[in-house]
């Protein structure tokens, strides 16, 4: 649960202290205990913060180039409704029948069933994905632009997909909200405009992200962390992750990193686990990750 305060950029909500682990053990590569009570806020981001990067806008757009992320896989069973016209076997709802489709299944089938017949309907194949984005102080410099550009990259990927992007550090700021529309280089320049800063808690962005997707069917919903992994603020992170309908982390290996933490985070999540060392190591990863 969360409980309002006023801070200097505004309304901040702060989430109530759990049961944590204070001065937990020193976990490989942390600068500090792992595990800390330390409560995490929801900050509002500052949108006359300074200028973008345009290296960064150019990385976005270089990622973007070599980045193919694969559509979902239809279930006609679970997924009719609004979305892209496909074909599929009639079970008592659309009535626009499939002739071309129909006639070969006939071909094949002189005594009929219903679902023989073959029927244009409109299958639902949008997902909900939430990208937590690590912007904290072990994150600066060249590791902050290139997770920017990841989320400039996949905001224009994801295009027919609901999106939503947390930044955190300590604290963290929803930068876009699930499903809100935005131009892929206006989010990267959000991204951007946070400063890296502060220690790293990876429990509480990944908190948010269960919020976000609390509504959405879990065959729909992911959450994508970018992130170093070294969480030295705020509790375990691996109990949220095992609530979440699927978590897929991409860990920037470029200097300091938790990949145990990373590892323990996917297996929780039920997701893939991803190292990248730079921005020409993304398109792949990202398209192993929303191909699996």
């Amino acid at each position: 649960m969360f409980s309002a305060s006023s801070g200097a950029g505004g309304l901040v909500l702060r989430a109530e202290r759990g049961p944590g682990r204070p001065g937990g053990p020193k976990r490989p590569g942390a600068e500090a205990p792992g595990f800390t009570d330390d409560a995490g806020e929801l900050v509002v981001p500052d949108e006359e913060a300074s200028g973008v990067d345009a290296e960064a806008r150019a990385r976005a757009r270089r990622i973007a180039a070599r980045l193919a992320v694969p559509r979902p896989k239809r279930d006609a069973t679970a997924r009719r409704g609004a979305g892209e016209l496909g074909s599929l076997p009639y079970r008592g709802g659309s009535d626009e029948i499939d002739l071309d489709r129909t006639i070969e299944v006939l071909a094949e089938r002189p005594v009929p069933e219903d679902e023989d017949i073959v029927v244009r309907d409109r299958i639902r194949t949008r997902r909900s994905v939430v990208l937590a984005v690590d912007v904290s102080g072990s994150m600066r410099g060249e590791r902050v632009k290139t997770a920017g550009a990841v989320v400039g990259a996949l905001a224009g990927e994801l295009e027919r997909d609901d999106l939503g992007v947390i930044a955190f550090w300590s604290d963290a700021a929803v930068l876009l909200g699930l499903g809100e529309r935005i131009e892929p280089m206006t989010l990267l320049d959000r991204v951007l405009r946070m400063p890296a800063k502060g220690l790293t808690n990876v429990a509480f962005p990944l908190e948010l992200a269960a919020r976000q997707l609390a509504r959405v069917p879990a065959r729909d919903a992911r959450v994508l962390l970018l992130s170093d992994c070294v969480h030295n603020a705020g509790p375990d992170p691996r109990p949220l992750a095992a609530r979440l309908p699927r978590l897929d982390v991409l860990l920037d290996a470029s200097g300091e990193q938790d990949a145990e933490l990373g590892r323990e985070l996917a297996a929780a999540g039920r997701g893939m686990f991803r190292r990248v060392r730079g921005y020409r190591d993304v398109a792949p990863a990202l398209s192993a990750i929303f191909g699996g």
